[in-house]
């Protein structure tokens, strides 16, 4: 689009700094100057913010600061000035405790990195799990022009013939290690086989469930979510974004027009198609405050009981993984699956209609993405559990458990932290059967603290040798998106403020019931107001830094774990200063 079909240069937000006759502006100017710019470089030319998560402890956005590049070249192809800068990565290898932790300072800076700087519209480079939904939970409450540019998926990991998959195989050869049944060279052929080049988990782990639903809510061009990090074809979707945003600034596309409610539930129907990780819950819930849609896990839970799981990628599916999928046509395929049960009509970001983007998808392997009639499970990737254990709600994956959990009593065997349960379970002599039902509490939002990746907890060694693969777990914490197995995960409230599961102990029985939507223990109700009565509270986990902020203002996991203080307003009407 030409500047004379859409904005006036003049009404540009960045006109605001650099415009006027007076002596800010100049200074401004004097600046850009500095830098080696000149006049001809900016007037009448929209500035594009490029929000690169780039870090050399972040190997899922290793090549990020190629990719930067590419990006700069589509914004100046299209007619605007580039301007990278850079925000904290929230990689998920090596944080600690977690990532999640971090994920509301990304939000945070993000949205002060775009209102603070001369900006009139922002291309958000991320993909490792928490960078998604950071990044895009900032820019929806920023308000300006924003696409959205996923990292990609690795390669297929492999070793000695057999395909790997991040997270899911690590899990299942450490069970087997610790089984005595691989060696220590077999161990160390996993773990330099597992990841073969930069680029996110290529499992349907958090990081490719959120930038699917980052596409399916229309924040990204058509495809940009399947395609592999070492593809030719990321380069050239990178310059696309960069000529787009451009565009997106004439138009005065703003994520308000695009981020709705209907764009949500398409994102939440695509998501329990694929697979998705559990933490989409959790995500998808802050998101969607941040663009003023009411949310909430009724309405998850709902979706998920009417919405089939057709796409074959580990750890829900069997067989293949992100790279597979991307050849079988990728998330436009799958959307054209689902597209009688998607509203068609809402606008993305490239100006057009979802309905429109998906013209000409193909399906090229149907193993890969089911038809309807042939799901991999019947259901969609989550349910939400509710009970005497989890009155604010629960979730579980059932597609991605040994089906005989879909009814389950047992003993509980309780865990106050994660060191006391490590020992435990490595512990050959310990006194559990496969009817047991672990616990890990402590580990939600303020107990972990953070809401750490904890919940899949090991299977005790004394199980294991007997051959078991899977027993019902239960958590306030989360766990990753490539995990699997019996986890029932974001127990709410969680128990570090007195939530029903720090009143549960060692030997009562539990009852899970996945299709009655059930977690209960089974306790009378004098019993527990006697152990509530006797419950003291712990300590708050921190004392200074971002990290009392955060134990002072998140919100709990059927909240979205936000922070209070940032989902009561939204958008530049409702906090920016007019200081130009």
């Amino acid at each position: 689009m030409s500047k004379t079909q859409g904005k006036n240069p003049r009404d540009l937000r960045s006109a605001r700094w650099f415009a006027p006759d007076d002596l800010r502006s100049f200074g401004h100017r004097s600046r850009l100057m500095q830098m080696g710019l000149g006049q001809e470089d900016w007037e009448g030319k929209p500035f594009i913010g490029i929000l690169n998560t780039w870090s050399e402890l972040n190997p899922c956005h290793a090549h990020f600061r190629h990719r930067a590049e590419d990006v700069k070249r589509g914004v100046l192809q299209a007619g605007g000035i580039p301007v990278e800068l850079p925000v904290i990565s929230v990689d998920e290898s090596f944080t600690k405790p977690t990532s999640m932790l971090y994920r509301n300072l990304l939000a945070m800076e993000a949205e002060e990195q775009i209102r603070s700087h001369p900006l009139d519209g922002v291309v958000l480079m991320g993909g490792c799990d928490k960078s998604t939904p950071g990044l895009v939970m900032g820019a929806l409450s920023a308000g300006v022009p924003m696409i959205y540019l996923p990292a990609g998926p690795m390669l297929r990991g492999n070793y000695a013939g057999k395909i790997l998959g991040s997270g899911s195989d690590a899990w299942k050869y450490w069970d087997e290690r610790r089984a005595g049944n691989i060696t220590d060279a077999q161990w160390h052929g996993i773990e330099t086989g597992i990841a073969r080049s930069y680029g996110t988990c290529m499992t349907m782990g958090t990081a490719s469930t959120m930038t699917a639903i980052a596409e399916a809510m229309g924040l990204c061009l058509p495809g940009a979510s399947s395609i592999p990090a070492a593809d030719s074809n990321h380069i050239r979707m990178s310059a696309a974004c960069g000529r787009r945003i451009v565009e997106m600034v004439w138009e005065d596309l703003t994520p308000d027009k695009i981020v709705t409610d209907a764009s949500i539930r398409n994102a939440a129907i695509v998501a329990m198609a694929t697979g998705c990780s559990t933490n989409a819950v959790v995500h998808l819930l802050a998101m969607a405050r941040r663009g003023k849609v009411a949310l909430d896990l009724e309405d998850l839970d709902a979706l998920g009981r009417v919405t089939p799981l057709i796409a074959n990628v580990r750890p829900s599916g069997k067989d293949y993984l992100m790279e597979d999928f991307y050849y079988a046509g990728g998330l436009r395929a799958l959307m054209s699956r689902l597209s009688d049960r998607l509203d068609l009509g809402v606008i993305t970001v490239t100006g057009r209609t979802l309905g429109e983007t998906l013209e000409g998808a193909e399906i090229y392997n149907d193993d890969v993405i089911r038809p309807l009639s042939n799901p991999v499970y019947h259901e969609g990737s989550l349910a939400v559990l509710r009970g005497n254990l989890c009155p604010d709600g629960a979730v579980i994956k059932p597609a991605a458990c040994d089906q005989r959990f879909q009814y389950h009593e047992g003993p509980a065997l309780v865990f106050d932290s994660y060191p006391e349960m490590k020992a435990a379970v490595d512990d050959e002599n310990l006194d559990v059967t496969p009817d047991h039902v672990l616990v890990l509490r402590n580990a939600g939002p303020l107990g972990g603290p953070g809401f750490p990746e904890w919940g899949m907890l090991p299977i005790p060694k004394a199980l294991i040798k007997q051959g078991h693969r899977d027993m019902l777990r239960i958590s306030d914490a989360r766990m990753s998106g490539t995990s699997y197995g019996a986890c029932v995960l974001h127990v709410a409230p969680e128990s570090h403020i007195g939530g029903p599961l720090a009143l549960l102990r060692t030997g009562d029985i539990v009852r899970l019931d996945i299709p009655g939507r059930r977690l209960d223990m089974l306790v009378d109700e004098a019993e527990l107001e006697a152990r509530r009565a006797a419950w003291v509270a712990p300590k708050p986990p921190y004392e200074r830094g971002y990290g009392w902020m955060f134990s002072r203002h998140v919100t709990q996991a059927d909240k979205g774990c936000d922070f209070d203080f940032l989902t009561a307003a939204f958008g530049p009407a409702a906090g920016e200063p007019d200081i130009y």
